[in-house]
């Protein structure tokens, strides 16, 4: 009776995880190279301004006004602390211990600043973000891509 009672419980669950995986929300249409990362997360990469208004003269002003927001669309705070945004040519910001409350962003900036809740400063002299053409890269602190975002003739687009 035992092995009767082990194998109605298996296909009890079995049941129980069809029906939860076929109640998932399905990917919206456009977002096809989704299926390639790991997991699905709450925070997603928001507006991105790779071209600073203005002359492009390496001032903390003009390198300040480059940034990427990275939104967190849930109901519950996230750690960020480790995890990374890189652009196409491996230049990479890392998080360190922030905490991104539910439904809040905050803004990476390319030049130098305090951080902030809302913003973000790489402390760099040089700009990131290609003008023309590049891909904004979210990564975890176990390295899992979480969102990408391209602009330009690779075929620009949102996935995340």
């Amino acid at each position: 009776m035992s092995h009767f009672i082990t194998a109605l419980a298996a296909t009890a669950l079995a049941s129980s995880a069809l029906v939860a995986a076929a109640t998932l929300p399905a990917t919206a249409a456009g977002h096809d190279d989704h299926d390639r990362y790991e997991q699905r997360s709450s925070v997603v990469l928001g507006s991105i301004q790779y071209d600073s208004p203005g002359w492009d003269n390496r001032s903390n002003r003009s390198l300040n006004a480059e940034w990427v927001t990275v939104t967190n669309t849930s109901r519950y705070a996230v750690n960020l602390g480790g995890w990374t945004l890189s652009d196409a040519g491996h230049h990479t910001y890392r998080f360190d211990h922030l905490r991104l409350a539910s439904r809040q962003s905050v803004r990476v900036h390319t030049g130098t600043g305090r951080d902030t809740h809302h913003d973000l400063y790489q402390d760099r002299r040089a700009y990131v973000w290609n003008n023309d053409t590049d891909t904004a890269t979210l990564r975890d602190d176990r390295g899992r891509t979480i969102d990408v975002t391209s602009w330009g003739r690779q075929g620009g687009g949102h996935h995340h």
